[in-house]
């Protein structure tokens, strides 16, 4: 078992920017892709980024160019850099690791909120 725990949400103004953290509680062969979901009310939850053990990374088309996947592999850390954040990102962001994306580990979810 992988556990995920996610920090550095909250609600900021459009424009503005926040960072997300996901500490994994170890590393390993199974953790080898990690990424970022998000899910809006009432709308499927969506792949924001994700990044694999060598550092390769895919963005959704919705936030490409706007937001920045990094990893460190010696932490057992993602992170999420959003800038230019609209309203339209608002969601329940979580933190997922796996083999495949999605994978099969999923953090707790953590709220962030965009104002106009």
């Amino acid at each position: 078992q992988v556990q995920l725990v996610e920090s550095g949400g909250g609600s900021v103004e459009a424009g503005g920017s926040l960072r997300l953290s996901c500490v994994a509680s170890r590393s390993g062969f199974d953790t080898i892709i990690m990424g970022w979901y998000r899910q809006a009310p009432g709308k499927e939850r969506e792949m924001v980024a994700i990044i694999n053990g060598g550092g390769g990374s895919n963005y959704a088309d919705s936030v490409r160019g706007r937001f920045s996947i990094s990893r460190d592999n010696a932490k057992n850390t993602i992170y999420l850099q959003m800038c230019m954040l609209k309203p339209e990102d608002t969601a329940v962001y979580y933190c997922n690791a796996g083999t495949s994306h999605p994978g099969t580990y999923w953090g707790q979810g953590i709220q962030v909120t965009v104002s106009s």
